[in-house]
């Protein structure tokens, strides 16, 4: 394979004869590109031959489960990488369509360490990008990446002998059964299974059905165009159309899933979205019952309200903040044998006995339901006025180019910092902490805190705040704090979202 070039065009002969691979691609834990402009298929094929050969470097099995999500083109990138780990000698099993839970169920199912998942989760249309890991349950961390990248840029893939690719048919029915067999509900419950048009359709409404719920189906038929919304159930367009099924059908809830299956969102019966870290909350105070001196880890975009809860503390449970990202919150779930990890983007994951250690939107849903159905008298509504107040805005992001966005940061954590040193006030607050793990978490004194940290998978910056006074107050942190201090700097652009 050729040394990849950062600088090709479409529709020329070197686009067709060199791989495209730009560098911004290699993300802190996975690995996503804009199509045709940032990487080509053949950019494609010499990533495949890197990750084999990484593999072989590690001295892991090179046995490898391919799978793509479904959007017009992941077929073809799917096909491009597999021609990669043949050639770097991968044995190499194809479970064709899949989610990227499904996927990491392979590896358990099918005694495989090594996972390539050809996805761009709820990324827009364009891009594309690939999900990998070389020890189950895991999915590579900046390390591996790191490595991984320079084996690409460097053109450093080693051709081997070996490989072979076996397909696996009908995997679907396997992971179905998997997701569905540890939740049989008592009592009826109406759901909404809201899709966005993404790859869940093909596997949530009959997991959920399985499991004893009466679904709804909305916008489950696949279109990889996304006619309507964008599979992402954090965004505030999706969020709306479920809560309006939700107002239209008189259902229980609904349950949302991105383009790749991996994460859930949750409107309750009263059509209000609960945000991941409240229902993990929720999930901790019920699961903490079950299972006393449970440990819990979260993200540090997570509700300050897992510190304080009087509930979890009365059932032993603790509490771990780590960084934002999927590979992060699984890897400290695994390492210090947490019974879940709950992540505000709607990353849930669950450890024995209640699952393999990997996010899974559908085993997630099935959690809320299973909470649900221990609690006959209740409504959803009415485990979330349980909860103290605490009033958390939605994620927010401000474009800002890969290339600028972790230098720009820098100055973020650097001035926040220096106010905090300097006994410094937000709104009237004294800061009392500023927290850099991932970003700046800045705490103030009564409970109160605001974040911006880096996007880990596009060209972005991530915004966060929480108020403990009021819907206004939290509104109030963004908009008097947060956004003029951001606008200061020119690198920094338009919001996504913003309340």
């Amino acid at each position: 394979m050729q040394k990849p070039r950062a600088d090709l065009r479409p529709n020329t002969a070197e686009y067709e004869t060199i791989p495209l691979v730009k560098a911004t691609g290699f993300r802190e834990y996975d690995a996503r590109w804009v199509l045709e402009k940032e990487i080509n298929l053949l950019g494609i094929q010499a990533l495949g031959l890197g990750l084999a050969t990484y593999i072989h470097e590690i001295g892991q099995t090179p046995k490898i489960v391919v799978a793509h999500d479904f959007r017009g083109y992941s077929l073809s990138v799917k096909q491009a990488l597999t021609l990669g780990l043949l050639e770097g000698g991968m044995e190499v099993l194809d479970i064709g369509l899949a989610l990227s839970p499904m996927a990491y169920f392979a590896q358990f199912e099918l005694d495989a360490p090594c996972v390539a998942m050809v996805t761009a989760s709820h990324n827009e249309n364009g891009w594309t990008g690939v999900k990998m890991g070389a020890n189950p349950p895991l999915t590579f961390g900046p390390d591996e990446i790191g490595r991984l990248k320079d084996i690409v840029l460097n053109a450093e893939g080693v051709s081997r002998a070996g490989g072979t690719l076996t397909r696996i048919d009908d995997f679907r029915e396997r992971y179905l059964d998997e997701v569905s067999k540890r939740v049989k509900l008592s009592r009826p419950i109406k759901v909404v299974a809201a899709c966005g048009n993404g790859t869940a359709g093909a596997f949530a409404p009959e997991a959920l059905r399985r499991m004893g719920a009466e679904v709804i189906e909305m916008d489950t038929d696949l279109d990889f165009t996304f006619p309507k919304y964008n599979p992402n159930p954090e965004d505030h367009a999706m969020l709306m159309q479920m809560a309006a099924r939700v107002k239209e059908t008189g259902a229980d809830l609904a349950l949302g899933f991105d383009g790749d299956g991996d994460r859930c969102g949750v409107v309750d019966n009263t059509g209000e979205e609960i945000f991941a870290d409240k229902i993990g909350l929720m999930l901790g105070r019920d699961l903490s019952a079950l299972h006393p001196n449970a440990t819990f880890v979260v993200d540090v975009k997570s509700t300050g309200l897992y510190k304080t809860d009087e509930v979890l503390e009365a059932n032993g449970a603790q509490t771990v903040y780590w960084k934002t990202g999927h590979s992060y919150i699984k890897r400290k779930t695994a390492e210090l044998g947490a019974l879940a990890g709950f992540e505000k983007s709607g990353h849930f994951f669950f450890n024995a006995p209640l699952g393999h250690g990997y996010d899974d939107g559908i085993v997630a849903a099935g959690a809320v339901l299973a909470m649900l159905d221990r609690n006959p008298g209740k409504q959803l509504s009415e485990l979330k006025a349980a909860l103290p107040d605490a009033w958390t805005s939605l994620t927010m992001s401000p474009h800002c180019d890969d290339e600028l966005k972790y230098e720009v940061l820098e100055r973020i954590v650097a001035e926040y910092q220096a106010l905090a040193d300097a006994g410094g006030e937000i709104l009237g607050r004294k800061i009392v902490e500023a927290i850099t793990v991932n970003g700046v978490r800045v705490h103030l004194d009564d409970g109160s805190w605001v974040l911006v940290r880096a996007s880990s998978n596009k060209p972005e910056l991530v915004v966060v705040v929480e108020s403990m006074r009021s819907e206004d107050d939290m509104r109030a942190l963004f908009r008097d704090e947060v956004k003029p201090r951001l606008a200061k700097y020119e690198e920094i652009g338009a919001y996504n979202q913003e309340i």
